[in-house]
């Protein structure tokens, strides 16, 4: 892959009609969901108008507190991350500015205040959950540039204007832009550290002015180390607790990573679906705040396999195994973090209005599930039953459990969790806003593309129909517990989580 300094223009995108201010006093990037110093094409993109404009570099790193489902587990998440970033930040020639909204300094007028001193801004350009919206309020408030940078995958998630219904498609794509890298035609790829970079050339940083920082006082030490009191001023739910083995961060999202590749990526393609076993690589909560980026861990995977371009296999061109030329864990991951999370992308960057929306499933799938929406149901539950665990059946109520108290979920165990709220709801539309208000409530990586993907691949989406037909179901693939069972040795996971 090739190095860019430049940002390729497929990942740009203008949000209003205003230029760069030339006068302005320093480049903003607004970071709000690539919240990390590292393979960020957000960051090198507006580290590029610092050095072109000789102008000192802001970062603002917001977190506030008025999002749906806000609670002390994904605040104080974010907040660790952003301790990460100061420490990274503070050894660099920037202004780095975190904040933290409360009810006493609301976060509304920050960005304009500080848009209004700046030759531009640059921010992020994630697809899902309220981000679109933000920026789309905030385009027309800003007197100069407000461009968002795709920085959320390997292949930029507006490469093509095709909407992708089969994960089989859209791997045929991505192998297809991987062979011509492979005959010459290189990916673009982030610097590592585009400010370590450049450290020498970067103007010296800017002291914000008092009136700024008295309106909206950067976060202190108290707050980025997550203080239970501090969290317990904030107006979010405080019933859902941080999970202390998931610290937030790009230095916790290194470690796991490393720990990841050395214990459990070679056996990753045989383990990754046995509930007992701890071969995940827990990385999807890092990828969903931004705290590390697919590059880095494609980077991470083929430095270990001494692998490039040359070595992926024409013959297995859109197969699941073997077009990478890599041994078996590595290649049943990529695929993971490729295939499987870029299609997410791929669906909310085209259908903007539509990716969490009933109606887009597959026409199939819609006929099916209207044809057996009168079934009788084994069992029917609500909404309160579901989130506290309270059916028939201990293994699903390990499964949700280990969400409800740890904010992740085993990804085997995620599918059948989601086949029995279908299964066990009133109708699939009930089911399918089950799904989104549990897992967005409490999972860490929920509310993301990747989980949306997760949730409607439960209904059809990016699957086939499949036989035989069933009650309640229809032509959508089945699982129950009962074949979790015999293929896997569940009962160490349901003592662990069922209690």
């Amino acid at each position: 892959m090739q190095i860019t300094d430049q940002v390729p223009e497929i990942r740009r995108r203008a949000l209003n009609d205003k230029g760069i201010d030339s006068d302005g006093e320093f480049v903003l990037y607004w970071m709000i969901a690539f919240r990390r110093p590292t393979y960020n094409f957000s960051l090198q993109r507006a580290r590029n108008l610092a050095l072109e404009l000789d102008r000192p570099l802001v970062i603002l790193e917001a977190l506030r507190h008025g999002y749906p489902w806000a609670c002390d587990r994904f605040h104080a998440f974010v907040l660790q991350g952003m301790a990460d970033n100061q420490r990274a930040f503070e050894e660099l020639p920037v202004t780095y500015y975190p904040f933290v909204e409360t009810p006493e300094h609301p976060g509304s007028g920050l960005l304009e205040a500080l848009a209004e001193r700046a030759c531009a801004v640059v921010t992020d350009d994630f697809p899902a959950f309220f981000l679109p919206r933000m920026l789309k309020a905030a385009a027309p408030r800003l007197e100069v540039m407000l461009e968002a940078v795709d920085s959320n995958g390997v292949r930029p998630m507006r490469d093509t204007d095709r909407l992708y219904s089969r994960a089989y498609d859209f791997r045929r794509y991505l192998h297809d832009r991987i062979l011509e890298d492979a005959r010459g035609e290189p990916l673009e790829w982030p610097e590592e550290s585009p400010l370590e970079a450049s450290a020498t050339k970067l103007a010296d940083p800017v002291e914000l002015p008092e009136e700024i920082q008295d309106s909206w006082p950067p976060a202190d030490s108290q707050w980025l180390a997550a203080d239970e009191d501090r969290l317990a001023t904030l107006p979010i739910n405080h019933e859902i607790r941080p999970n202390p083995e998931f610290l937030g961060g790009w230095e916790a999202a290194r470690s796991r990573m490393n720990d990841f590749m050395e214990i459990n990526l070679d056996e990753y393609q045989d383990r990754r679906n046995k509930p007992s076993e701890a071969a995940e690589s827990h990385l999807s909560p890092y990828l969903h705040f931004g705290h590390i980026s697919a590059h880095r861990i494609f980077d991470a995977i083929r430095g270990r396999e001494d692998w490039d371009s040359s070595d992926v296999d024409e013959e297995f061109r859109a197969k699941r195994e073997g077009f990478w030329g890599m041994s078996p864990g590595p290649e049943a991951f990529v695929d993971q973090l490729l295939t499987w999370r870029e299609i997410g992308f791929n669906r909310c960057a085209l259908d903007p209005e539509g990716y969490d929306d009933f109606e887009t499933l597959p026409d199939w799938a819609k006929k099916t599930l209207s044809e057996h929406e009168d079934d009788p149901r084994p069992q029917v539950y609500s909404l309160q039953e579901f989130e506290a665990a309270d059916t028939h059946d201990e293994l699903w109520n390990a499964a949700q459990m280990q969400l409800v108290t740890t904010g992740v979920l085993h990804n085997y165990m995620r599918m059948l969790w989601g086949k029995k709220i279908l299964h066990w709801s009133k109708s699939p539309r009930e089911a399918l806003e089950i799904m989104v208000e549990l897992n967005n409530k409490y999972a860490i990586d929920g509310r993301d593309p990747n989980s949306y993907s997760g949730i409607f691949w439960v209904l059809g989406r990016f699957d086939r129909a499949w036989g035989p037909e069933r009650e309640v179901f229809g032509k959508i693939r089945y699982m129950t517990s009962k074949s979790t069972r015999r293929k896997f040795k569940v009962d160490p996971y349901i003592e662990r989580y069922g209690g």
